[in-house]
C-alpha cells in the first residue's frame, strides 16, 4: 500500500462556499466538485498547512492575509485501490470573494444549499454533511470511510483527542 498525504480548504465568504468545478481528473473521468487543494510536497509531509495555504494561493490567488480563522477541521482516510489516502481539510472564511481562475478548474461561490446537487467525492460528500451540524464544535474528527455490508458508502466519526486532556 502507497500513501498519499494531501490538504485542503474549504473557504466561506459570508453565506457562500468556495468550490473548485473539475472536469476530470486521474480519481474521477467525469465532473466532479472539490474544495481547493492538492498533494503534500515531500517537504510539507510534517506541515500541512503549509501545503493548504500553498495550494490555496495557486488555485485561487487568495494569501494567507486574505483568510481568517482558518483551522483543520477533519482528518479524512480512505483506502483507492492500493493506497490509503490521508487528507487534512481546513476550514476558513475570506475577508473578500475575489479569486483567480487557475489550470486545476473552475471556481464557484456556492450558496450550501445547492452542496446536495453537486457530483462529489463520497466522503467529501459526507464530511460537508458532518460539518453542517458541527459547525461551531472546536473539534477536530477523524473520519474514516469504509462500506456497509451491502456496499454503501459509510464514514465513522471520531473526536481526535490528547487523551491526557479530558
Amino acid at each position: 500500500m502507497r500513501i498519499r498525504e494531501m490538504a485542503t480548504a474549504f473557504l466561506f465568504h459570508q453565506d457562500q462556499i468556495l468550490l473548485m468545478k473539475k472536469s476530470e481528473s486521474r480519481i474521477c473521468s467525469s465532473e466532479f466538485w472539490s474544495g481547493v487543494g492538492g498533494h503534500l510536497e515531500p517537504a510539507e509531509l510534517n506541515h500541512p498547512l503549509e501545503a493548504c495555504l500553498r495550494e490555496i494561493e495557486e488555485e485561487t490567488g487568495l494569501q494567507a492575509k486574505d483568510l481568517r480563522d482558518i483551522r483543520l477541521r477533519y482528518i479524512l482516510l480512505r483506502q483507492k485501490e492500493t493506497e490509503i489516502r490521508q487528507q487534512y481539510v481546513y476550514f476558513a472564511s475570506t475577508v473578500h470573494p475575489n479569486v483567480v481562475s487557475s489550470a486545476e478548474g473552475e471556481l464557484h461561490w456556492i450558496h450550501p444549499q445547492a452542496l446536495p446537487q453537486l457530483h462529489m467525492s463520497a466522503i467529501v460528500t459526507k464530511m460537508l454533511e458532518h460539518y453542517a451540524l458541527h459547525s461551531d464544535d472546536p473539534d477536530i474528527y477523524v473520519g474514516t470511510m469504509s462500506v456497509t455490508p451491502v456496499g454503501k458508502p459509510i464514514v465513522q466519526w471520531s473526536v481526535l483527542k490528547d487523551p491526557a486532556v479530558f
